[in-house]
């Protein structure tokens, strides 16, 4: 029998980094700050979330501008809010994501995602980038009261999805994920082509993805395929 894949949304399936930049930019513009964040330079801060993003700005800003208390707590609904009326302005799925879910899929496997986006932002971004229907279940970082790298997470996606954790992995590209992997008990594949390229190795993955071409024969051989007398 075939196990699940649990894949990280943001530097995993899709480079979001543009676009939360974007959405980080709007609320230092609306503060006479400018856009304060790069979306290149600044793409690994994205991946941390809207938060980090936030602060990293008011970082910058510090020298010129005296923020007012609670300017984070402020900004962070007014970032979500234009982040999900700009959601894939510039998002794009990285290369060979659809090809290797259809085979994953083909080869019996159960696909979930885990990630530290909003399940509403989440659900919305799945659609637009025309994947939602590939997964069996989707956990936001607000669907329970904990988020990764707590494990109750990945946990709550291979059962949701209908899978077994003990016959699972996670696909991810942060120390987040390898936390969670970590924590769950399970195997972690990272990517190799996110912002941090192979230098993400330091982390010590189970296995580092240069493409996604190579993920198939890695399920494969992590949780082997589909018995086809029950398939």
């Amino acid at each position: 029998m075939a196990g699940t894949v649990v894949f990280d949304l943001d530097g995993t399936l899709a480079d979001t980094s543009a676009d939360l930049i974007g959405a980080a930019n709007s609320c230092f513009e609306a503060r006479g700050m400018g856009p304060l964040l790069d979306p290149v330079q600044d793409a690994l801060v994205a991946f941390h979330g809207g938060r980090a993003m936030l602060r990293a700005g008011y970082a910058r800003a510090a020298q010129e501008m005296l923020l007012p208390p609670g300017a984070e707590d402020q900004d962070y609904p007014r970032l979500l809010e234009f982040y999900g009326r700009n959601i894939a302005v510039h998002t794009r799925l990285y290369p060979g994501v659809e090809e290797a879910l259809r085979q994953l899929a083909a080869d019996g496997h159960i696909l979930a995602v885990c990630t530290n986006k909003p399940e509403a932002l989440a659900e919305t971004l799945l659609r637009e980038l025309g994947i939602r229907d590939a997964f069996a279940s989707l956990i936001g970082a607000d669907t329970l009261p904990v988020r990764k790298p707590d494990p109750r997470p990945y946990t709550a996606a291979v059962e949701q999805a209908g899978g077994d954790p003990a016959n699972s992995f996670l696909v991810g590209d942060t120390e987040t994920d390898r936390k969670t992997a970590a924590a769950a008990g399970v195997r972690v594949a990272l990517v190799g082509f996110g912002p941090e390229g192979n230098a993400i190795s330091r982390l010590a993955p189970d296995a580092l993805l240069e493409d996604f071409g190579q993920l198939p024969e890695l399920a494969r051989d992590w949780l082997g395929v589909r018995d086809p007398v029950s398939a």
